[in-house]
């Protein structure tokens, strides 16, 4: 039998988890494997970078999506269970969930949106063949992306307030601040100092400081809070600091800051997940791919 694409894995995946039990993903996939009769052969088929296996990566896009449309949650890293939406989706027996279905959810539109511009809906095969290839690729890196970092945000929320600030200080390093990750063990962790979390050095040489508010919150951050937090710097004489949550910030704290002498940089869960891809903090990498073109100037002098 060919090896499903992942938009036919959706459905059968949502009812391999229907009796509302935790499920592991290769739980998942053994399942899937067995109900479409896949052959030894078929399952070490791998995808074209040949780090994965095909059947796999395409489970693993079918479980991105139920979760992205909340049908299925992530009870911990790499266990699912079917949600009351998932149970109310199969209530009403659908011949096939796939990326048309999904555009009824409020979450699946929200995920298609990037940078506060619409993406393009997902391209037929004839539209793709008006795309060029670099247009494809780009397309598919930025879903790739925006996967990781919302699976990304929702294992940070999961976490523990200390291993939260250890992230902290693990990104604010690669990002160059502190110094080494023994210089900036003090970045965080000083919780009720005055309303100041932690602090680190702008330099090596701590020539400057930046102090830092850290909040593992789901709730929007609001005004208040930010006031709260200018008023503590005040308290330090200190004109700089970072607030970092997983949640959103409010539209009157983000304007509330550009209003303010005090440099204030907001860091939302989003934003948090994107530095973390960026600068390598609890990611790995599992492809490269370089695009080359002719070097006319090569050729130019012959």
């Amino acid at each position: 039998m060919t090896i499903p694409d992942f938009q036919t894995l959706m459905l059968p995946l949502l009812r391999a988890v229907s009796d509302g039990r935790e499920y592991s993903i290769s739980e998942l996939t053994d399942h899937l494997a067995k109900e479409f009769s896949l052959t030894e052969e078929e399952l070490r088929e791998t995808i074209p970078s040949g780090k994965q296996g095909l059947f796999y990566n395409r489970v693993g896009w079918a479980r991105t999506y139920l979760t992205k449309t909340k049908m299925l949650e992530m009870t911990r890293r790499a266990y699912y269970r079917i949600t009351d939406r998932g149970r109310q989706v199969l209530s009403t027996n659908p011949p096939r969930i796939d990326m048309k279905f999904l555009e009824r959810f409020p979450e699946y539109r929200e995920f298609r949106e990037r940078k506060g511009k619409p993406r393009k809906p997902k391209p037929t095969t004839t539209e793709e063949a008006l795309q060029t290839p670099e247009e494809i690729l780009e397309d598919a890196y930025q879903e790739i992306r925006d996967s990781l970092a919302q699976e990304l945000l929702n294992l940070v929320k999961q976490s523990s307030p200390v291993f939260f600030e250890r992230l902290v200080v693990e990104l604010l390093v690669n990002m160059g601040y502190g110094g080494s990750h023994q210089e900036a063990a003090r970045a965080v962790g000083r919780a009720g100092d005055e309303g100041i979390d932690g602090i680190i050095d702008e330099d090596r040489l701590g020539l400057d400081t930046i102090y830092i508010q850290a909040k593992k919150w789901d709730a929007v951050v609001g005004r208040p809070e930010i006031q709260k937090f200018v008023g503590a710097l005040a308290g330090k004489r200190a004109k700089r600091g970072i607030f970092i949550t997983t949640a959103t910030f409010s539209a009157d704290a983000e304007n509330y800051v550009k209003s303010i002498d005090t440099k204030i940089v907001l860091i939302d869960g989003k934003r948090l997940a994107d530095l973390m891809i960026d600068y390598n903090v609890g990611v790995t990498i599992i492809s490269t791919y370089q695009l080359k073109r002719v070097d006319s100037d090569y050729f130019g002098n012959g």
